[in-house]
């Protein structure tokens, strides 16, 4: 059986700040549900080591690492089989706040670099067999630049693992400053352009992309994308010096969770062939966020409001949209421009535009399911689960042909009509998303050809049994040659 340590600074329903969490708790159940012994690492955040307590957990171990005590919990991902190790260290970890990275103000933590440092160091000692706990792994799976450090420790090991680095999103990168680098007291020699060192800096990131057997990001448009100058931040030579070791694979949803036939935040329930209900969601939908209960066509929105989810692009149209007549469920926070415009135009269309500033996994899935489609105008976007939950709840998703929005999108006027499922711009700008809009009302008027859009969209498996098939495939490939990940 192979054996996979699968690092990850997020994991779901533990800690989430975005997509990577998601991934960190779909891939590794799948994984073992494919006959893979994967086993999660992740530091001992306070909910974490709570939830760990809870269902009766101890520590496995306890010993002092530098100036930190360290103790390693052995544990279940809260409603898996799926074992998880957590890096208990309280001067790191034990921290107040939602998010792993930041404080109460929206602040990066300090010792960012400490604390992930840390967390690589502890990883890199598990992954050698130096603690005793279990089975060496044949396949270390680190993920983005809070686990980059793992490959480069793993370098120092007398026939180490093979390690696998995923990049979920290239524009978080891990920078500190040369000091950093000295008080962590890395080795000398990784200070040079082609190692750590990125334009006078540490980067945590390139630690992954340079040190690892193998690269993968969440999408295969998104692997060609990093390569280009326009998406690299920088990285673009590295990514293309990389890429035969670089392969994209795109991520899944879990199918259980997001389920139109079985969804228990919804009061009517749907599924393929059968959309009857979808029209009592979107009743229900306006009622509950205060819009006129008609048949005008409900966009809706469910992500971050900042500037990489296209939100100056919404800005541009939303005006001419509402005034001809087309109503916004949009749920979300973000940057604060974008939040105080959104609430004005909420309050002078109160019946046609509804914001609700936040996260709210319920309203995030009656939103889903109650609206005819769904913006997703993101400059950038590496996977994208929004898009796929859409296309499951037979909502037809308006999208900027990037990443995996790009891989998972087919426009009828670039597929054939049993392929198109959604609406693509690709000239990044509000006057290309405005004028696919138009494009696509205009298909929202003719039934036929909408409802083969949706059935299209509901009838694809987005599941992750397949993505873990191909990470399976993966695995074996570098195992059997390190130097030919490509199956082609």
């Amino acid at each position: 059986m192979t054996r996979i340590l699968f690092a990850t600074s997020e994991v779901y329903p533990l800690v989430k700040t975005g997509g990577l969490a998601d991934v960190s708790a779909s891939l590794p159940e799948a994984l073992c549900k494919l006959g893979y012994d994967c086993q999660i690492l992740l530091p001992g955040y306070p909910a974490a080591l709570k939830a760990a307590r809870d269902a009766g957990s101890r520590r496995k171990i306890r010993f002092r690492h530098g100036q930190y005590d360290v103790s390693l919990w052995q544990t279940r991902l809260p409603g898996t089989a799926v074992t998880l190790w957590l890096v208990d260290c309280p001067a790191l970890f034990d921290r107040t706040g939602d998010s792993p990275y930041q404080n109460d103000d929206g602040e990066d933590w300090w010792d960012n670099a400490h604390r992930f440092h840390l967390f690589g160091q502890i990883g890199a000692m598990m992954a050698a067999g130096q603690l005793d706990l279990s089975r060496r792994p044949d396949i270390v799976h680190c993920n983005d630049w809070q686990t980059g450090l793992i490959p480069v420790l793993l370098g120092n090991v007398q026939h180490p693992p093979k390690t696998v680095f995923t990049v979920h999103n290239l524009a978080y990168q891990g920078l500190f400053s040369h000091e950093t680098f000295r008080a962590l007291g890395l080795p000398d020699y990784l200070w040079r352009y082609d190692l750590l060192e990125f334009h006078d800096q540490l980067s945590f990131i390139k630690g992954g992309l340079v040190f690892s057997d193998a690269i993968t990001t969440v999408s295969p448009s998104y692997a060609n994308e990093i390569q280009t100058p326009w998406f690299g931040y920088g990285l673009d030579g590295l990514l293309r010096h990389r890429s035969p070791q670089l392969i994209g694979i795109l991520n899944g949803i879990d199918t259980r969770i997001w389920d139109p036939a079985e969804d228990p935040w919804l009061d009517f329930h749907f599924g393929p062939g059968n959309l009857k209900n979808k029209a009592q969601c979107k009743a229900r939908l306006q009622q509950d966020m205060g819009l006129e209960v008609t048949g005008a066509p409900l966009f809706g929105f469910v992500g971050r409001l900042v500037e990489q989810k296209g939100l100056d692009w919404i800005l541009a149209v939303l005006r001419p949209l509402l005034e001809s007549g087309c109503q916004f469920a949009m749920l979300g926070a973000g940057q604060a421009h974008y939040q105080d415009r959104l609430q004005e135009l909420a309050r002078e269309w109160p019946q046609q535009l509804s914001l609700t500033l936040g996260y709210n996994e319920g309203l995030a899935h009656r939103i889903t399911a109650g609206s005819d489609l769904y913006l997703m105008p993101s400059r950038f976007e590496p996977c994208g689960l929004n898009q796929m939950y859409s296309l499951r709840y037979g909502t037809v998703p308006v999208v900027h042909g990037v990443g995996g929005l790009n891989d998972t999108v087919f426009d009828p006027e670039d597929d054939s009509a049993a392929n198109a499922n959604g609406f693509v711009f690709r000239e990044p700008t509000p006057d290309a998303l405005f004028k696919t809009i138009r494009r696509a009302l205009e298909v929202l008027a003719k039934r036929k050809a909408w409802r083969q859009l949706q059935e299209n969209g509901m009838a694809a498996d987005y599941s992750w049994r397949q993505r873990a098939r191909e990470y399976g495939d993966l695995y074996q490939r570098l195992l059997a040659d390190p130097y030919s990940i490509h199956d082609d």
